[in-house]
């Protein structure tokens, strides 16, 4: 009998030991190679700012540019003239000489058209109007017009009458404000507009629309003159597309920054422009309101609802309506660039049946507003809104599964290892925005000036970006030391731990996009198009060269190449408008004061530190994923810290000037005739010099040059300018009694008052000398009012908005403007409850083009680094001050 052998079973895989994962070596990478990298990266995004938005075309003579092409040096003929006026702001002698001049070209222009082509000149004389628009800067108040002048050219091909009720018009304003000559602010535009008519009118014949060429005056009182264009002139009916030239600098590359409603238009700019320059960005700031302006351009889109395209000027925005908008500053090829591209669009668009062709464009819903921008001043991008949100909701779909994906390979501990890389962004945000803050914060103690890089845009790189690197090199670092941490404890590799925390690093910079892109669909917001290139581009050069199909693969050190084809066409994209944006943002902190001595002095700085810090937690978080491998981290902590320390100590001596010549402090001079409260009790009028500034910070220094004037400063130095409040500023009464006389002292006056059911009461008001005047009507104790011209009923009653409780209505007309009006006011059934609110009525200020004795004194004793700053609710450098009280 056989004995049964026993087989034993073979021991299955799984009951194998696992070997331990072998301790690779530990990653390192070269703290040389992360700085050349971000020597690259800044490299090369000024390689992209200066092809741009700095490479300007050369500027033609009238013999290169031929009798049909366009000339820069005949253009600057008309901005040299324009200048040599001065200032010449509405009812000005100097304005009255800019639209003669104007008006003599535009005859000459007639003269010298092709034989085939009709020239028609007509000076405009717009009669009193009333102008109420519900958005932008102006809405809430009632502005009023009268006496103004335009110059209106209508260029058709003689032989198609049809093309005269199919026309384009070419806007721009000829009027400047009190404070400067208008270089840029628009005689830059006027000079473009003259050069583009004698050209067009020598290809006219081959339209089939005409061209309507409209210089007119009144836009810096509240777009004056393209309302009473639009509402009076009989040329207006006919007009089926806009174009509006402006400017919130001085000369650089006149880019589109409005015209989304016209996608059809775009695409013509695109294909035909020489050098097409548009940014969607812009338009999305300008209608946010965080720039707080507006154009002509409004007018023709809310008030005659025409689709169009909304050019500008936004070079050296510091000099915006100051003296320095001046001839000197304006760049070479500024005015050649926007030309060419305004020649080959007008020729392309109105020689084609586009206008006739493409009208159910001009009531564009949502899904047909254009997303457009251009690309190194080369190439233009134009798509509508609808084809980007399925492009969007497209990567937005794909970039989820994606990160399911690999969460689900990840397992918890990928989980994990996700929420704590989200954590690090956030922490990169809070460390990044605190440093750079608190050097906001303490700059206005350290330096003589709160901003004292106005002049030297420069500085911020120290000031600001020091900070906000070191900080979110901290908040990376916090997150970093977390995730090894974490994934060490997990798999027992310190090396491999490092590993994988990079990488999750550096997809929590897709991640962080991912969310801006998702929220910018959902919300339309056209620049969105930036979220979608910083998502897209590192999340495929991330799935070309680093992901892994399998957990079991050990990760690698994150490739070189990665992040520079990651990041190289975002970088091409944004560049210019981040660095664009942040160049206006330090501009504009000049007038950032809009009731002078009312905003804290740091705040312009915390403006400009948050924008430079998110640029950097956006725009620098791959880059910064790369650092933690490498020995870079304390090189680039201590050089930074350096750099920080050295700017500071630049700015706190002084070495480099606040202001200069060209780039000044706002400070306004203004004699002011004071009768508020007088209405009762006949007293003599209080008169004195003012002086406040929109730029923050104290007069300290100004005042040390007019010692003898005896100026005092201080927050009690409170006066009520009606459309503004001077909360700090300076006060001096000597010699204040001369340069005006007790005749141009407007009066308001009671002439009935009927308390029966409901209230009513009859003022008249009568403004003297005064053809520009601003009056607050008190909307707690009113219900309602109208105005009145003589006869005409210029105001009537209904739809009357309110800031802070008061109705504004703002006048501005020629020579022979109406000084005399009536007002009828009725009253709120509760008025008697509310008088404790406000002691006024009625508030007044009225604005004479004059400059008294003691007041021009004053202005030539000023550093020459100051200069006054001008707009539509700015007084004149004389102006009186009036009221009405509640209890008359």
């Amino acid at each position: 009998m056989r004995s049964r052998s026993t087989t034993q079973p073979k021991p299955s895989i799984s009951d194998k030991p696992v070997p331990p994962k072998k301790e690779p070596d530990e990653p390192k990478r070269s703290a040389f190679l992360w700085f050349t990298l971000l020597v690259l990266l800044i490299n090369g995004a000024y390689a992209v700012y200066h092809i741009q938005s700095e490479s300007l075309p050369f500027p033609l003579t009238a013999e290169q540019a031929g009798k049909r092409g366009f000339s820069e040096v005949s253009a600057m003929k008309h901005v040299k003239y324009l200048t040599s006026l001065g200032p010449h702001p509405v009812s000005s002698d100097s304005l009255d000489l800019a639209i003669e001049y104007v008006h003599t070209v535009a005859e000459k222009i007639k003269k010298t058209a092709h034989w085939e082509v009709d020239v028609e000149v007509d000076l405009f004389h717009a009669e009193t109007g009333t102008n109420l628009l519900s958005q932008g800067a102006f809405s809430g108040r009632t502005l009023l017009y009268s006496d103004l002048k335009h110059v209106v050219l209508r260029i058709v091909p003689k032989y198609l009458p049809e093309a005269r009720e199919n026309t384009i018009l070419v806007s721009s304003h000829i009027d400047t404000v009190f404070s400067g000559e208008g270089a840029g602010d628009c005689s830059s535009c006027i000079a473009v507009m003259l050069e583009l008519a004698r050209g067009v009118s020598q290809w006219a014949h081959g339209f089939k629309s005409g061209v309507i060429f409209l210089f007119n005056t009144g836009e810096e009182e509240g777009l004056d003159g393209a309302h009473s264009f639009i509402t009076q002139h009989p040329w207006s009916s006919t007009i089926r597309f806009a174009i509006d030239l402006e400017a919130v600098g001085i000369g650089g590359k006149s880019g589109i920054f409005q015209g989304g409603s016209a996608p059809w238009a775009l695409d013509i700019f695109a294909s035909v422009s020489k050098y097409p320059s548009a940014q969607i960005t812009a338009q999305d700031l300008f209608l946010s309101g965080a720039i707080k302006s507006a154009t002509d351009f409004q007018v023709y889109q809310e008030v005659a609802g025409l689709p169009g395209l909304d050019f500008a000027y936004s070079d050296n925005t510091a000099v915006y309506h100051t003296k320095n908008d001046k001839m000197k500053l304006l760049k070479p090829g500024s005015l050649q660039h926007l030309g060419d591209n305004m020649l080959a669009f007008l020729l392309h668009t109105a020689a084609t049946s586009k206008l006739y062709e493409k009208t159910e464009y001009n009531e564009t819903s949502d899904h047909n507003q254009a997303i457009y921008f251009d690309i190194l001043g080369m190439y233009m991008v134009v798509y509508t809104q609808k084809l980007a949100s399925m492009l969007h909701n497209s990567v937005i779909f794909q970039s989820l599964l994606i990160l399911a994906t690999s969460l689900a390979m990840g397992g918890c501990t990928g989980g994990i290892s996700f929420l704590i890389s989200l954590l690090t962004t956030f922490l990169t945000f809070v460390f990044s925005l605190s440093f750079s803050s608190i050097v906001a914060f303490l700059l206005p103690f350290l330096s003589p000036s709160p901003a004292p890089y106005i002049a030297s845009p420069w500085l911020v790189i120290g000031l600001f970006g020091a900070p906000a690197l070191v900080g979110a090199l901290t908040g990376q670092h916090i997150g970093f030391v977390l995730l090894k941490g974490y994934i060490k404890k997990r798999n027992g590799v310190e090396n491999l731990a490092k590993l994988e925390a990079e990488r999750w690093l550096f997809k929590a910079g897709i991640v962080q996009w991912l969310v801006l892109l998702i929220l910018g669909n959902y919300f339309k917001v056209g620049s969105s198009y930036l979220a979608l290139f910083w998502l897209a581009s590192p999340t495929v050069a991330y799935g070309l060269m680093e992901a892994t199909l399998t957990p079991a693969r050990s990760p690698r050190k994150l490739k070189v190449i990665t992040l520079i084809v990651g990041i190289a066409a975002p970088v091409v994209v944004s560049t210019d408008i981040v660095v664009r944006v942040l160049g206006n943002l330090i501009g504009t902190i000049v007038r950032l004061d809009r009731n002078p001595g009312g905003a804290p002095v740091w705040l312009s700085n915390a403006i400009v530190a948050i924008y430079i810090s998110v640029i950097i937690c956006l725009m620098l978080v791959h880059l910064l994923s790369y650092i933690h491998l490498s020995g870079a981290k304390l090189p680039l902590v201590l050089s930074m810290v350096a750099l920080l320390a050295l700017s500071l100590g630049i700015v706190s001596t002084g070495v480099i000037p606040t202001f200069t010549d060209d780039i000044s402090r706002t400070v306004n001079v203004v004699h002011v005739v004071d009768t508020t409260g007088n209405y009762i009790k006949a007293q003599e009028p209080l008169s004195y010099i003012s002086l406040y500034s929109n730029t923050p910070g104290k007069l300290s220094r100004e005042i040390e040059s007019l010692k003898d004037e005896q100026f005092l400063c201080g927050h009690n130095n409170t006066i009520d300018f009606v459309t503004f409040t001077m909360n700090y500023g300076c006060l001096s009464y000597l010699d204040s009694k001369s340069g005006w006389t007790k005749s141009e002292i407007p009066t308001i006056q009671v002439e009935s008052d009927s308390k029966t059911d409901r209230r009513e009461t009859l003022i008249s008001i009568d403004t003297k000398s005064a053809t520009r005047w601003t009056l607050a009507i008190n909307m707690e104790e009113v219900a309602d009012f109208t105005l009145y011209v003589g006869s005409d009923e210029v105001v009537t009653t209904g739809n009357k908005t309110n800031i802070d409780g008061w109705h504004i209505i703002q006048f501005a007309g020629g020579k022979s403007s109406p000084t005399k009006f009536k007002i009828k006011v009725f009253w709120s059934s509760n008025s008697i409850q509310k008088v404790s609110e406000s002691p006024y009525l009625l508030k007044l200020r009225a604005d004479v083009v004059k400059l008294s004795p003691q007041a021009e004194k004053v202005l030539n004793k000023l550093p020459k680094w100051t200069s006054q700053f001008g707009k539509s609710t700015s007084p004149f450098n004389l102006a009186f001050l009036a009221s009405l009280p509640v209890k008359f």
